[in-house]
C-alpha cells in the first residue's frame, strides 16, 4: 500500500470512527464529563458532523484532530490508534484488524 493509499485508508477509518455512535471507544475528560447530558448530546452530534479539516489542524490528512465550540465551550477531539489490547500504538493504523481507535474529547482549557 502506498503512503497516499495508507493515509486515505486511515482518514476513512477515522471518519467512520468519528461519525459512528458504535464503532469507537470514547473518552471524556473530567471537564467534559461534568457538563450536562444535554450538552453531551450536542457535543456528540457536533463531533459526528465535524468536517472543517485543513492544513493547520490536519497536516497529515488523517482527520485525527479537530476543534469546535458548543454553547461557549471550546472543545478538542483527538483520535489515537492502539493495538487491539489498547496497550501499545497500533502496528498499522490503516488495518482495522489490528487497530483499536479511541476518541478523546476535552475542553480546550484542559489541554
Amino acid at each position: 500500500m502506498s503512503v497516499i493509499d495508507k493515509a486515505e485508508r486511515i482518514r476513512a477509518l477515522n471518519d467512520e470512527c468519528r461519525t459512528s455512535n458504535t464503532a469507537r471507544t470514547l473518552v471524556l475528560t473530567r471537564g467534559v464529563a461534568a457538563l450536562s447530558a444535554s450538552l453531551h448530546r450536542q457535543i456528540i452530534a457536533a463531533l459526528a458532523r465535524f468536517d472543517r479539516f485543513d492544513a493547520d489542524n490536519d497536516p497529515y490528512g488523517e482527520h485525527d484532530f479537530g476543534a469546535f465550540t458548543i454553547d461557549d465551550h471550546r472543545l478538542f477531539f483527538k483520535i489515537d490508534t492502539y493495538d487491539r489490547s489498547c496497550l501499545h500504538h497500533s502496528p498499522d493504523p490503516a488495518d482495522p484488524a489490528v487497530t483499536c481507535r479511541v476518541i478523546t474529547l476535552m475542553l480546550a482549557n484542559e489541554y
